[in-house]
């Protein structure tokens, strides 16, 4: 039996509440705009606020304009059950969603916070969600708060528009902004989310002085889109970025003039008209299906002068970025060596007939730094080049930029190298792998929300990534008791590198050739 409340936390932590809560303690807190309802968790040990309104609903006239501020409302408001995702198709095969579904009104918070907290002020975690910019919601249960805020930490889990609904740039919309520019609704979101969590979070015990910003994928580009944005300087003073930056090839922020171009193609050729007014007229189904189809715009950030002034890199070369703490890294199996060999066998002849395609006069350097000496080498250097090129590289470059221009600021690099076990019904020639989004359960201490037979090692990598991630939410700093040692990124430490796995250490960067190849590209 005494297992029973933590069993009944993850029950609720991944259905909706409504039916079981009037089972459930409220709880009360007084907001700017009134009064909410939230519960404590079955064990009393988590406050969880859901749902909670930081903008006004996007809709009608205000689709693709700037968060606008929420009306107060009389009487009590629930915040119990998650309020809908952003509008989106069917992405990713791994979200799971507990919400009621796509909507444009999507502008919600939720919260949780330890019902005893040690700390008389709780440092802020405030998660963004991955996803390219075009899929991801606050419900996913593997980014559930209520784990990691037993942490002594409160954790913000924020929605934001995506895709032609977050991203969407156009000349009529830029000259009806009054700043001239458009796109980055979703940022501006993000934003406005962080504007919220300074306003309100003391009312929770959370103090708005220590405010951590980390996300995964998307959200660890969003990351680095808010460090370089002036428009979020002063709302944070941390920054996590799990597997991704705007500093690579992948996902790269649009000129706005050239979002501009593409928006107008698209909503003339998929929507049929150019006016403004007429496009907030139609659904927001309509306008996801249009989007959603082959051959159009990734609609995602753009240097639009305003939020982003500048392309990120620029903004980083020349240190105008914030000056915060950053602990940033990626997933050792990030791509698949299919990305490279594609129809061919996995052999060292191949590997170096894919060389030469790729880097010509150069696949002899590439080849010193990738090397093969075996197939199965050839596989492994394929393995890291796909991820290298698709999220190690721009990571790479974000924490190393930051290091040389963020003022001095402590940065601290991983390596997330503990592989999944295998599913049941894998196939018989699977292999354990440590693929993208992998670390996002055991940085929230929610294993139990796959299902898969997890051994001894999972349960242990949990609790250290979790003590690392809030160790450095309070402090600027991942070490404390108990822990190994993680020393800062920096060149007399010969650039280390914590390699997050069964027996984690930190280690000198062995690959720092690869990324300097890449560089030079």
């Amino acid at each position: 039996m005494k297992y029973l409340p933590w069993a009944l936390a993850a029950v609720l932590a991944v259905q909706p509440i409504t039916m079981l809560a009037q089972e459930l303690k409220r709880v009360q807190a007084r907001i700017e705009n009134g009064v909410i309802e939230g519960i404590i968790s079955p064990d009393g040990e988590v406050r969880t606020f859901k749902g909670i309104p930081f903008a006004a609903p996007p809709v009608g006239e205000l689709r693709w304009k700037p968060p606008q501020p929420v009306k107060s409302w009389e009487g009590v408001r629930p915040a119990i059950d998650f309020a809908a995702r952003p509008m989106q198709t069917r992405v990713f095969d791994d979200m799971v969603f507990k919400d009621p579904g796509p909507s444009e009104d999507c502008l919600y918070l939720n919260l949780w916070m330890p019902e005893r907290p040690k700390a008389r002020k709780l440092p802020v975690m405030v998660w963004i969600y991955g996803g390219g910019f075009v899929a991801g919601a606050t419900s996913e249960p593997r980014q559930d708060g209520g784990m990691l805020c037993k942490k002594d930490v409160l954790v913000v889990t924020v929605g934001y528009r995506l895709g032609v609904f977050g991203f969407l740039a156009l000349p009529e919309l830029s000259k009806e902004s009054g700043y001239n520019a458009s796109g980055n609704y979703g940022l501006m979101d993000q934003i406005a989310a962080l504007q919220w969590v300074q306003r309100n979070i003391a009312t929770f015990g959370g103090d708005p002085d220590n405010v951590t910003i980390f996300g995964e994928s998307a959200g660890s580009f969003s990351v680095s889109a808010l460090m370089a944005s002036p428009l979020a300087r002063g709302l944070f003073h941390k920054a996590i970025g799990q597997s991704g930056a705007f500093l690579g090839q992948t996902l790269p922020a649009r000129p706005l003039r050239e979002a501009e171009q593409q928006g107008a193609e698209f909503v003339r050729r998929m929507l049929g008209t150019d006016s403004v007014a007429e496009l907030r007229q139609k659904s927001a189904e309509d306008v996801l299906a249009a989007a959603a189809q082959p051959g159009n715009p990734w609609f995602s950030p753009i240097i639009d002068g305003h939020v982003l002034p500048e392309a990120p890199a620029s903004i980083y070369a020349a240190g105008k970025q914030a000056h915060v703490p950053l602990l940033a890294g990626w997933n050792r199996d990030e791509g698949h060596y299919r990305g490279v060999f594609r129809e061919l066998e996995p052999t060292v002849a191949n590997f170096r007939q894919r060389a030469s395609e790729r880097f010509g006069a150069r696949a002899e350097q590439f080849l010193k730094v990738y090397r093969a000496d075996s197939d199965a080498e050839a596989k492994r250097a394929a393995q890291d080049l796909s991820g290298d090129e698709f999220i190690g590289f721009g990571t790479w470059k974000w924490l190393e930029v930051h290091r040389q221009t963020g003022g001095g600021v402590p940065v601290y690099r991983y390596r997330f190298d503990q592989t999944l076990p295998l599913a049941k019904d894998a196939p018989a020639d699977a292999e354990e792998v440590a693929p993208h989004a992998a670390d996002i359960e055991f940085v929230f201490r929610a294993l139990w929300t796959r299902d898969l037979p997890w051994r001894d090692e999972h349960r242990a990598m949990s609790q250290l990534m979790s003590d690392y991630w809030t160790n450095f939410a309070k402090n600027g700093d991942p070490n404390g008791p108990g822990l190994p040692a993680w020393p800062r990124y920096t060149p007399e430490e010969k650039f280390p590198v914590m390699y997050l796995r069964a027996g984690a250490k930190a280690e000198p960067d062995a690959h720092r050739p690869r990324y300097e190849f890449l560089d030079q590209l």
